[in-house]
């Protein structure tokens, strides 16, 4: 047998094992299915929503499934586990079964779609999308949508974010396929973007980066002394070189004005002298 048919055949063992558990753990709520090979056998590990339905008086119905599992489908020792959902408003498999099992009671469509997308909603989710399709009020054929919120069609978002889950209804006219699709409250979608003021920034980075308080020895503040006492005497000398300069000045302009008063002098002494002589010859 070739690796390829060896791996489809895996994935068909799987997903018969899965409608069976469907069926077996319909009353209980079935939510998902998770199945790991082991050195010990197969585990297979089950959400439920009310896990004391399936594993039943000291575990008689567990057994019971374990066996039958073994003997159907051949998978080596298999283990079941019991998980119970935590929200089951925010599980796919759940919610469709209940929306199925609600339009077999008699629910008209439109008011169970809408029902299922309020709880959904009302749970956390960001956003849902429910499908119902077949014959749902005469002979044709037909397909309903219900939506709210944010959905993602395609894309790693929606492999990463999107759960899907499928059911049946079974009516007189035919059977109602019923799918529902939620997107996780917790997802972080490529165009959330977060801009933050400048406070916060300058908060966040002095959370990040702690003032660090450094001890100052006695061997670092002596170096600091004897800088100042070097400042101190550079700003004396400016001082003095300050006066000498202003002193120098002053005596220079004090020798310029004794040269300038004798001719002042002489100047004044002239005219005394030419006044007499011009009353004389009057």
């Amino acid at each position: 047998m070739t690796s390829e048919r060896k791996f489809v055949q895996e994935n068909i063992k799987r997903y018969l094992l899965k409608e069976f558990l469907m069926e077996e753990t319909k009353r209980a709520g079935f939510g998902g299915l998770d199945i790991q090979r082991t050195p010990m056998g197969t585990r297979v590990t089950l959400t439920i929503e009310r896990p004391g339905l399936v594993i039943g008086r000291k575990g008689g119905s567990i057994k019971f499934l374990e066996r039958s599992v073994n003997e159907e489908f051949n998978f080596d020792n298999p283990k079941i586990e019991v998980q119970e959902e935590d929200n089951p408003c925010l599980n796919a498999q759940i919610m469709a079964e209940k929306l199925a099992s609600a339009l077999e009671r008699g629910w008209h469509f439109r008011r169970a779609g809408h029902s299922t997308v309020r709880r959904i909603m009302d749970a956390g989710a960001k956003g849902c999308q429910i499908v119902i399709s077949g014959k749902l009020t005469g002979q044709r054929h037909r397909v309903e949508k219900f939506k709210e919120g944010h959905i993602k069609f395609c894309g790693e978002p929606a492999v990463q974010w999107m759960e899907e889950g499928f059911a049946v209804a079974k009516r007189k006219l035919g059977v109602i396929g019923v799918k529902v699709q939620i997107m996780n409250p917790e997802a972080k979608l490529p165009d959330d973007v977060v801009i933050k003021s400048e406070d916060k920034k300058e908060k966040e980075e002095k959370e990040e980066k702690p003032e660090e308080k450094t001890e100052v020895k006695d061997s670092d503040k002596k170096p600091k002394k004897e800088e100042k006492d070097v400042e101190n005497k550079t700003k004396i000398g400016e001082e003095k070189l300050d006066m000498k300069s202003k002193k120098e000045k002053m005596s220079h302009k004090l020798s310029e004005d004794e040269k300038e008063k004798p001719d002042e002098l002489t100047d004044s002494s002239s005219l005394q002298e030419e006044l007499p002589k011009e009353e004389t010859q009057d």
